[in-house]
């Protein structure tokens, strides 16, 4: 840990002048043409970055890091335990990739401005696909392959991609999902047909093309290398749109999230060197998937602005083949930090409690953890630091923000760790806390977290044809402020608690609770693996806590005692006021792909309201499981 972090004095001047702040860290980025203003006030609903800078994303990815005599560094390391096989690219063989595939983009059609839709598995064509048409100007929008066809198609009448790029299937533990059926179906859902499909026939299963409208990505390519076709990268806005991310679990028309180039290009560089500490050269891992933001941000862009090797894994954190499969990968590439999300954690604390398997490999190079996408509870953090011997660092962001807005800056020195709490805002973000008035409240209050405007570079700034949207979603509850959703207080420190969702606050018998807190305790109990805490309807006080618990493995105990001691704890640690009576064992929690726990989904069950199956579940037998739980219990 730093004795001395530099991170009060960069956090106060980024708020005290934002736009030298922001010039200062745009030099680390090549424009083809500077801003006219760092940020323009009167642009979009709240101002934008870098106004009338010109620039080409994919130029920085690749093209000035082959051109400055590294393109024989790694930039692409794919490590697939579902097909056993290792793929290296360098910077030099992925820009020619990217070259090839833009051109043939091209071929189809395809300018600046233009949407293409990629329905992928995590392999390094998806990387290549994502880059190409950064190259050329189309925004893309990656779809989580596998993803459902009714939902794919709603992507693809709110997008209306000119192209969509997929392949014949996804690899799962012990099955194939097949992408083309879904594929043909979401086409024909859809209103907005797409000019043509470009398919990746993958050897564990080739799937049957539709003449005129499906073409095969390897005889495509083979025929454009024969003809040396190459596209330049075409000059962009920075603040012309560089993709479009669907928010999960979305119902109607589907919130398109918006990235600028410019901004984005700034902010994940910034990122990478002082929250992340890596350096250019370095081998990182983002053990995310490319269907969500965190793989787009630490996956592709990130790493490779940044000039890193950057790790894409097709497997899980268990069972492919066990629960060691991540320190192989850390130690078989030498990666220096993974970012990871928490529910990856307690999934291999689960398998392996004693940390067994971690001890047969070499992570002597190995520097930091980093934990995102929901709350990181302190249980697992607290194992996680025990076993690896290195910082932990949780940080917390959204889809919306694109990176992180609170965490722990590695590059300017760590700050000291509070569990519970992803430390500090970055620098830019002003993050209050406010009451229903939008008033902010004391220290150790909880209330609403919001970010002061405007956001800094890399935020999104409207919604895809939905700037009305945007504005009501966002910008209007909490006047000058973004509306995060999330709830939480700072303490005396600044230091931030995100405790949940706005709606994960539960009333009982007008009493404020956070779900997060409670579980923060049953996380706490020596045999709990995970669990989750959610409000269910009750009679005389409106809501009461309700818990449920995955063991660990090898508990022999009885889970009817344990969960005895559960409700024990609870009630000693929060009295008697958080009224939790309930604790239920089940085998496993729903989750989406991504590891968020669907709460939501199990209150409705718990309610008996109407629900319907979320889009992003991993496992939809999880919620008939969950149901008989409940049914024998409330």
């Amino acid at each position: 840990m730093s004795a001395a972090s530099r991170y009060h004095e960069v956090h106060a001047r980024s708020l005290q002048d934002p736009e030298g702040f922001w010039a200062e860290a745009a030099r680390a980025i090549d424009w083809i043409e500077p801003a006219k203003k760092i940020f323009d006030p009167a642009m979009g609903a709240y101002g934008r970055w870098f106004a009338g800078a010109v620039v080409n994303t994919c130029y920085n990815a690749l093209d000035r890091h082959v051109a400055a005599g590294r393109g024989e560094q790694l930039a692409l390391i794919h490590d697939s335990p579902l097909t056993n096989s290792v793929t290296r690219l360098t910077y030099a063989e992925m820009l020619k990739e990217v070259q090839t595939l833009a051109a043939i983009m091209q071929d189809f059609g395809v300018v600046k401005g233009d949407r293409v839709i990629l329905y992928m598995p995590m392999v390094p064509e998806a990387m290549v696909a994502m880059l190409a048409c950064a190259r050329i100007g189309a925004v893309h929008s990656v779809v989580f392959g596998g993803f459902a066809a009714k939902e794919l198609a709603t992507r693809i009448d709110d997008a209306t991609p000119k192209l969509v790029l997929s392949a014949s299937c996804g690899i799962e533990p012990g099955r194939i999902v097949q992408y083309k059926p879904l594929l043909d179906q979401a086409i024909e859902l859809a209103d907005n047909r797409p000019q043509a499909c470009i398919i990746l026939q993958r050897p564990e299963h080739v799937c049957e093309l539709k003449p005129g409208r499906d073409y095969d990505w390897a005889a495509l390519r083979k025929s454009a290398l024969v003809n040396g076709k190459l596209a330049p990268c075409v000059p962009v806005l920075a603040t012309d749109p560089l993709y479009i991310l669907y928010t999960s679990g979305t119902t109607g028309k589907p919130k398109g999230v918006v990235r600028d180039n410019g901004g984005h290009l700034v902010a994940l560089k910034w990122s990478m060197e002082y929250l992340y500490g890596i350096k250019p050269g370095e081998v990182w891992w983002c053990g995310s998937d490319i269907g969500w933001v965190v793989g787009h941000s630490y996956i592709i862009y990130g790493p490779l602005i940044h000039g890193a090797t950057s790790v894409m894994y097709e497997g899980k954190p268990v069972g492919t083949p066990d629960a060691g499969a991540f320190w192989r990968v850390i130690a078989e590439h030498k990666a220096v930090a993974l970012f990871t999300a928490p529910t990856a954690f307690r999934a291999i604390r689960k398998e392996d409690p004693e940390g067994t398997l971690l001890r047969q490999y070499d992570l002597s190079q190995f520097r930091t953890l980093f934990l995102a996408g929901e709350r990181a509870d302190p249980p697992t953090v607290e194992w996680a630091e025990q076993q690896l011997k290195v910082p932990v660092v949780d940080h917390w962001w959204q889809t919306e923000t694109g990176w992180c807005i609170a965490g722990n800056p590695v590059g300017l020195g760590l700050l000291p760790v509070k569990h519970g709490s992803p430390t500090v805002p970055m620098p830019g973000y002003q993050v209050d806390i406010v009451d229903e008035a939008s008033k902010p409240v004391p220290a150790n209050t909880m209330g609403s977290i919001v970010i002061k405007l405007p956001m800094p570079p890399g935020c999104l700034p409207t919604l895809w044809q939905q700037e009305d949207r945007f504005k009501e979603s966002y910008l209007s509850e909490f006047p000058g402020y973004y509306k995060t959703s999330d709830a939480g207080f700072k303490d005396e420190d600044g230091y931030v608690f995100v405790m949940g969702r706005t709606d994960d606050i539960i009333n009982v018998a007008g009493h404020r609770l956070s779900t997060g807190g409670m579980e923060e305790i049953l996380a706490s109990h020596p045999d709990v693996a995970e669990c989750a805490v959610l409000g269910i309807k009750d009679a005389i006080k409106g809501e009461v806590p309700c818990g449920f618990l995955v063991l660990k493995a090898g508990v022999s105990r009885s889970p009817s005692v344990i969960e005895k001691e559960i409700v024990a704890l609870v009630r000693d640690k929060l009295g008697p006021v958080a009224a939790f009576k309930l604790a239920i064992t089940v085998g496993r929690l729903p989750k989406t792909r991504s590891g968020k726990i669907l709460r939501g989904t199990i209150k409705k069950i718990a309610d008996g309201e109407q629900w319907s199956m979320p889009a992003t579940i991993e496992d939809p037998k999880v919620l008939d499981e969950i149901g008989e739980a409940l049914k024998s219990r409330v």
